[in-house]
């Protein structure tokens, strides 16, 4: 059985809005502060006979995902979920609220979708109809104080969602009578949700509220694919997969010493195994550091995500004295217009492999991460489930790296000024390490996870040097005389042409 990360490494999002509060923030719960008020709890119900076999197939990852869950476990949630809060700029009304759930679910299939496993066989796929969904409200009485309510909320979440049992997504509001809004949150298990699904559903929800309070139709649009018309494609190109295959052969090399690579392994300790993952988050460049360094970037033909890798890699190497950095990096599986607006698991996790000689300039390095990013992309639509199974690969993926600029994600200034963070269970792991780096609207970010028994004051002094890297850059990389010739335009025409960015997902993971 392939032992599962606790939460794949997905994208953090992180600019600040008009308040000075940092917002699309990828968080905890138990770091989000919950204004008191009046809890509900809103959950999807169906019919005990709603349910109809459905003969298209879950993903490779989803139905390894699914085998990698113990039913009996009381707390299938733990680690597990991931979710999305915001405050909505309105007053809660809760036929309204009722409605707009209803109107979610009904659109998107994947919500309305669940597996049935029978004995050791594949898990099969179960769908209702979009008519069948109605929405259950339950009052919780007696708590109102917003830090119970925060820790109830997370205790609820780990019981309840798993990604066996339907519901796999449940809603909660806090009632704000004082300010005359509402606290949202929305969260489910991650075979359902991605990081672009957790960053989109903000708007999505605020606009079909505000259309169920003018009595408008919900807007139709051809974006809102199914999850499972995308599961057949991707089933059929991971069984074109083979040993000969290219994707398999970039994974061969990159796991060639037999080991998934870890993150400064003779730096961890022995700790507890029920010790929650710290979590530390910091700025590394402002904005007129960042611009600095993005006009470098443009005339040398790099991009930032090329500048990122580099320096980690760098920073790896001057930290740990080694040469070689091996990370996995989730990328969107959205292969169209079609999924651009759906709510699914649509992320694929390719190797990303830089060696570098021993004193390696910034320049050179650059150079070489770029190679390694553009190496990575024949592996970008091979499942990696599907590989490692022609590899006989059980373990999975226990460290990685995201990058993501914010300002791809639709309206992101107004998620801004809602409070919208995106959310991730607290991980146990205690081998597991995860950085996303985040171009915002005002700097450069980095958050991570890491085991309890690594010492905060390896990560500290790792995260310093990588920023010290980056920094250095803007002085020390220098333009050739034809560089200038090459504007910032030309950069997005080759994206738009290949199709794929060097970076994760277009907004999980």
């Amino acid at each position: 059985m392939r032992c599962y990360p606790t939460i794949p490494p997905f994208c953090r999002f992180g600019v600040h809005s008009s308040r000075g509060e940092p917002v699309m923030e990828y968080t905890h719960l138990s770091e989000f502060e919950i204004r008191s008020g009046v809890l509900s709890i809103w959950t999807p119900v169906l019919a005990t006979d709603a349910w109809r076999l459905d003969d298209r197939p879950l993903t490779s990852v989803h139905a390894d995902y699914c085998a990698s869950v113990d039913p009996a476990d009381p707390l299938p949630g733990r680690g597990r979920w991931i979710g999305t809060v915001f405050e909505m700029d309105a007053p809660l009304d809760g036929p309204t609220w009722r409605e707009t759930l209803r109107r979610w679910h009904s659109r998107h299939e994947g919500l309305r979708t669940t597996v049935r496993i029978v004995s050791a066989d594949e898990p099969r796929r179960l769908v209702a109809t979009p008519a069948a969904v109605g929405i259950a409200e339950q009052s919780v009485a007696g708590l109102t104080d917003g830090a119970r309510i925060n820790e109830f909320l997370r205790g609820a979440l780990e019981e309840r969602l798993s990604p066996l049992v339907w519901p796999h997504c449940l809603a909660a509001t806090i009632e704000h009578a004082d300010t005359g809004d509402f606290t949202v949150l929305v969260a489910a298990d991650h075979s359902v949700m991605d990081a672009y699904s957790q960053a989109i559903l903000i708007l999505e929800l605020r606009t079909l509220y505000y259309e169920v309070m003018a009595g408008e139709l919900a807007r139709e649009s051809v974006t809102f694919g199914s999850a499972a018309d995308f599961a057949v494609l991707e089933r059929a190109k991971a069984a074109e997969l083979g040993p000969d295959s290219a994707a398999v052969a970039t994974w061969r090399e990159f796991l060639a010493d037999g080991a998934m690579p870890r993150f400064a392994p003779h730096a961890q300790r022995p700790a507890p195994a029920d010790l929650p993952q710290p979590s530390v988050s910091r700025r590394l460049l402002d904005l007129s550091e960042l611009e600095q360094l993005e006009t470098v970037l443009d005339q040398v033909r790099h991009r930032m995500s090329v500048a990122v890798f580099a320096a980690l890699a760098v920073a790896n190497q001057q930290r740990f004295g080694a040469n070689r950095m091996r990370t996995a990096m989730p990328i969107a599986t959205r292969p169209d217009l079609r999924w651009m607006e759906s709510m699914g698991w649509f992320v694929n996790v390719v190797p990303v492999d830089i060696a570098l000689p021993t004193g390696a300039d910034i320049t050179e390095a650059m150079d070489l991460a770029r190679a390694a990013l553009r190496r990575s992309r024949t592996a970008n639509d091979a499942s990696w489930s599907r590989v490692f199974d022609l590899l006989d690969v059980i373990e999975t993926p226990r460290f990685g790296i995201s990058f993501l600029d914010i300002r791809v994600l639709p309206g992101y200034e107004l998620v801004a000024d809602l409070r919208g963070r995106t959310l991730r269970a607290e991980s146990y792991s205690p081998d597991e390490v995860f950085l996303w780096v985040v171009r915002a609207a005002d700097g450069l970010y980095v958050s991570t996870r890491y085991p309890a028994g690594l010492p905060a004051e390896v990560m500290d002094e790792f995260l310093t040097v990588f920023g010290q890297v980056l920094s250095s850059i803007t002085a020390e990389v220098h333009p050739g005389p034809a560089a200038d010739l090459l504007v910032p335009a030309a950069l997005a025409l080759a994206d738009a042409a290949t199709g794929r960015a060097e970076t994760p997902e277009p907004a999980d993971a």
